[in-house]
């Protein structure tokens, strides 16, 4: 279990309704951590680097749904993941009952899981909840001197900026995680919460070019949704390289080992 510094006064809150402490949050975090370790070995085992395999995107991608599932079990039944894979938001909010028969209506239960009835329910969640973005930052383009961080490798030194994407500008309530290489394996080093998030906190929506390009249309959060991030930081990896970097004034702008 890793050691992390735990910001004692963010909690996760729902419209004024405490949904998360912190220390479950950082329980989460080590669970999804400890899966991904154990996807390493088990892959390994058959010549495979699951991670060279998936690619950095497809690898956000695979620690935010990790992490999702893992808030979701020490949740104590208050959340639900989305049954539709294209489903807004990640993290249904089913915390009372009137909320859960809700969500049983939607649904169909099969073979040992439950089953969407229909896609529009899901997009969106009539309760609202939480979405959950993961990102490993950006790094300086290649030169002849320098090359970019490969795969497994730590990028935290050469991290000049991170920010978090969605497919449209209606994400409020976000758990945005930061990761990186550590011991050549993926590991959640940051965890950020806002639940003020408004659209102009994210760019314009690119669309995908006719001919090639994206293959979805893509929101860049912006400065702003960033600041709003980082002002509300939950944990962060108890290791200097990660709380010396994000201390920055661009970032968290204190020492979070002096101000937790």
């Amino acid at each position: 279990m890793s050691d992390y510094i735990i910001r004692d006064n963010n909690l996760v809150y729902y419209e004024n309704t405490l949904i998360l402490t912190n220390q479950k949050i950082v329980e989460a975090i080590n669970l999804a951590n400890k899966a991904l370790k154990t996807l390493q070995t088990s892959t390994a085992k058959f010549d495979v680097n699951i991670f060279e395999a998936l690619g950095l995107r497809n690898l956000s991608g695979l620690v935010g749904e990790y992490f999702a599932k893992c808030v979701m079990r020490i949740s104590e039944g208050k959340l639900q993941s989305n049954l539709h894979q294209d489903g807004y938001p990640d993290l249904l909010l089913v915390n009372t009952e009137k909320k859960k028969k809700y969500f049983e209506s939607i649904c169909f239960f099969e073979n040992g899981r439950y089953k969407p009835r229909d896609k529009a329910s899901f997009s969106p969640f009539k309760y609202g909840g939480l979405e959950v973005k993961a990102c490993c930052g950006s790094t300086p383009t290649a030169t002849e001197e320098r090359s970019k961080p490969l795969i497994g490798e730590q990028r935290i030194q050469l991290v000049n900026g991170f920010d978090w994407k969605a497919h449209h500008r209606q994400t409020n309530h976000l758990l945005g995680l930061l990761w990186d290489f550590v011991e050549t394996r993926p590991m959640i080093v940051a965890c950020f919460y806002q639940n003020n998030l408004i659209e102009d906190d994210w760019g314009k929506i690119v669309k995908p070019k006719e001919k090639g390009g994206r293959t979805t249309s893509v929101s860049v959060m912006r400065a702003s949704g960033i600041k709003k991030m980082c002002k509300n930081w939950i944990a962060i990896l108890n290791d200097n390289l990660y709380t010396q970097k994000l201390s920055a004034k661009k970032w968290i702008g204190v020492n979070v080992k002096e101000n937790p």
